[in-house]
């Protein structure tokens, strides 16, 4: 599977991993085969379980929960599938047998260093979420399939971040996800497991980084601020221009825009009032 899968990719391929627990089903199936000893030690185990009847039944008798499945090895040979949930039995002294929970487990990786394309060195953690669709591969396909998630998934997500740049890792977390997600999956369905999500918490910038981001934000508002003072300033001069040409062609209007004026200044409370030369002397004068 590539490393980004479409979504319809995603789950047709989800599906293919349980064909492994067939074939650990049919490996237990062959090796059902313990020779003399082992039917020697079973024959054995069985009469002990029947001379100690009925207290040896508590010793046979073991219960899962719903949420929880029991693989069962007998003289270290798996014995078929995974067992439960509900009321199991097994042979004391022959068998051992492993539980397995099966809901869904979240974990949060731990802060990693990342140093970016960019060469900024940031600090990012994340939590994952999966669970075990397959015990008995789970059980014996790896040692510690829990611990072996968790290694894989910080190793993916340094690996993925040192590819992208910081614009790209602030922007697209989401699809950062997506492919973080597809790339564990690809790796664990192997070990029974399936990741459902992945989510990325937290991304720390140093200081000095975050001091010049914040100064080329303000320096960046301040630019457009302005700009907007400059484009508001040229709007209203075009407006007082346009003005200024109407009143110019009507004596009429600027008569009645200082009569206006002078209506404006009286409702103010001021203590004195400066009337100036009627505008009709000042029209004859500069005329002359």
């Amino acid at each position: 599977m590539s490393m980004l899968s479409s979504p319809s990719e995603m789950s047709c391929n989800k599906i293919e991993p349980l064909a492994n627990e067939e074939i650990v089903q049919s490996d237990g199936d062959q090796s059902g085969n313990s020779g003399f000893c082992g039917y020697l030690l079973s024959f054995f185990s069985f009469l002990i379980v029947f001379l100690t009847f009925p207290v040896s039944v508590w010793f046979c008798m073991k219960i899962v929960q719903e949420y929880e499945r029991a693989v069962i090895f007998r003289l270290g040979r798996l014995i078929g599938g995974a067992k439960g949930p509900g009321l199991f039995w097994i042979i004391p002294c022959v068998d051992t047998f492993r539980k397995v929970d099966l809901r869904t487990v979240s974990f949060e990786i731990p802060p990693q260093e990342v140093l970016t394309k960019d060469s900024v060195t940031i600090m990012v953690d994340a939590v994952v979420y999966y669970r075990i669709f397959n015990p008995t591969v789970s059980i014996t396909k790896v040692e510690n399939a829990n611990r072996a998630t968790q290694m894989i998934a910080q190793t993916t997500l340094r690996n993925m971040l040192g590819t992208k740049s910081l614009a790209d890792i602030l922007k697209d977390r989401e699809e950062m996800s997506e492919q973080m997600e597809a790339v564990l999956y690809a790796a664990s369905k192997n070990w029974g497991i399936i990741v459902e999500r992945v989510e990325l918490k937290d991304v720390k910038l140093p200081t000095s980084l975050q001091r010049a981001m914040a100064a080329e934000a303000e320096a960046t508002r301040d630019a457009r601020a302005k700009v907007i003072a400059a484009d508001g300033e040229m709007k209203a001069s075009r407006a007082l221009k346009e003005a200024a040409d109407v009143m110019s062609e009507s004596p009429a209007a600027l008569q009645l825009r200082y009569m206006q004026t002078l209506t404006e200044i009286a409702t103010e409370r001021n203590s004195t009032i400066v009337f100036p030369l009627p505008i009709d002397l000042i029209s004859s004068f500069l005329r002359r």
